[in-house]
């Protein structure tokens, strides 16, 4: 896609937006395929319960830890508790509050029983740390205070009491730090997860913006075309039907309005070209410089679409009061696309002879007084086709709203039909 210049549309430092389309099309198929090899959650957690269940047992027969009086040999007891622990830590995220309970049941029926090994006391850590993680700080001091406490009954019973004391502060600072760590983990992806879901509504929000802004720009388009086509057509029409009721009896007044024709056709022609222009994914300054880069129309051309407008033999009397300044580009243009669209529809839908315009310059407002002296029933009939079989009348509104103003188009009480339209001005800064 090429911009006006002929220079190719360039993502954030300079590289091409389609090169910046392509590489994020590849990271979210490379993220897509790690999703893919990922483990599941269930598959995960039952392969961690079955490598901790298989290092208990490794440790119990290692004998790792303090040394028990008169140990019990692993027996289908030992191997039924690891598979218990195996078990809890495989649901610990869909039942965390079951796996504590469950995993600081263990160690007090391993040391009841008086198992070698001392790497139990490690279980009941995991699922403190996944309380935390999945149901709160508040959920997890619970489970820290829970597991302390436990672990504290189950070494009282294996080492007496007389070695309580020493052990206490590793216990407490053991569930403690599964529990914050667990804590610090959940905090972790809420505050990722709100992220993720706060860039994914910014990004609704902006597709939605451009939408809209597609949207309204081709109405302005659309309007922009409707304005010139209707104008240009009906002033067409009616310098056509003058040139063929004169062409045998006043051959020169055809080729007046012949002439008139011609112009008007040129001038819509570049009018379109401009507009259509717009476009044009590769319309460049260079290559056609004399050419206008916004639709043309301004309070400036009011003279030469008055005098179109006379020449298809309306006659228009034009009143101006207030201050003249420099209006805005959006007011200027909407004012003359209104007065050219009333005109049109006077041309087309009214058995007029005579219009009057009146144009009010206030401090903070313009306003634009249309009013034919065609019959009432032929108002109301082009009332009716032009408010609910065309455009005409809706997009003159449109153009006022979109300016924070208004516009009423009705027939007048004392005959013809009436356009009234009121453009704020804003005060230059």
């Amino acid at each position: 896609m090429r911009t006006p210049g002929g220079t190719r549309n360039m993502g954030p430092g300079g590289v091409p937006g389609r090169a910046r389309i392509e590489g994020g099309g590849m990271v979210s198929t490379m993220r897509e395929a790690a999703r893919r090899g990922a483990l599941s959650p269930v598959v995960a957690d039952a392969s961690l319960g079955v490598c901790v269940a298989v290092g208990l047992l490794a440790a119990a027969l290692a004998g790792v830890g303090p040394a028990v009086v008169s140990p019990r040999p692993l027996d289908a007891g030992a191997v039924a508790l690891a598979a218990t622990v195996a078990a809890a830590v495989a649901v610990r995220r869909r039942y965390p509050i079951a796996a504590l309970v469950v995993l600081n049941a263990v160690p007090l029926a391993w040391f009841v029983s008086a198992y070698p090994g001392r790497l139990i006391t490690l279980a009941p850590l995991i699922a403190c740390y996944t309380l935390a993680a999945y149901r709160g700080w508040r959920w997890g001091l619970a489970g820290a205070v829970l597991t302390a406490l436990t672990q504290i009954i189950a070494i009282r019973i294996v080492l007496a009491d007389a070695e309580t004391a020493g052990v206490v502060p590793n216990l407490v600072l053991s569930a403690a730090t599964a529990g914050s760590a667990g804590a610090a983990v959940g905090y972790y992806r809420a505050v990722l997860a709100a992220t993720r879901a706060q860039l994914a509504r910014e990004t609704r929000t902006r597709e939605e913006r451009a939408r809209r802004l597609a949207v309204e720009e081709r109405l302005r388009i659309a309007r922009e075309l409707h304005d010139v086509f209707g104008h240009t057509m009906a002033t067409i029409s009616v310098q056509a039907g003058v040139g063929l009721h004169v062409i045998e009896q006043r051959p020169g007044q055809a080729r007046e309005a012949l002439t008139t024709i011609k112009k008007i056709c040129d001038d819509g022609l570049i009018d379109v070209k401009t507009i259509l222009g717009i476009l044009r994914a590769d319309t460049s300054t260079e290559e056609e410089p004399g050419q206008p880069r916004a639709p043309r129309g301004g309070l400036d051309r009011l003279t030469e679409l008055l005098d179109t407008a006379e020449a298809a033999g309306l006659r228009v009397e034009l009143n101006v009061d207030g201050d003249l300044r420099p209006l805005p580009a959006p007011v200027d243009l909407a004012a003359y696309r209104i007065i050219q669209e009333a005109l049109t529809n006077v041309l087309r839908h009214a058995d007029a002879h005579a219009v009057r315009l009146a144009l009010t310059h206030e401090p903070s407002r313009l306003l634009i007084r249309i009013r034919d002296d065609g019959p009432t029933t032929s108002a109301d009939t082009r009332h009716t086709a032009a408010g609910h079989h065309g455009h005409g009348i809706d997009g003159m509104r449109e153009r006022a709203r979109a300016l924070s103003g208004q516009l009423t188009a009705a027939p007048h009480p004392e005959g013809g039909f009436e356009v009234c339209a009121e453009l704020p001005v804003p005060h230059p800064r």
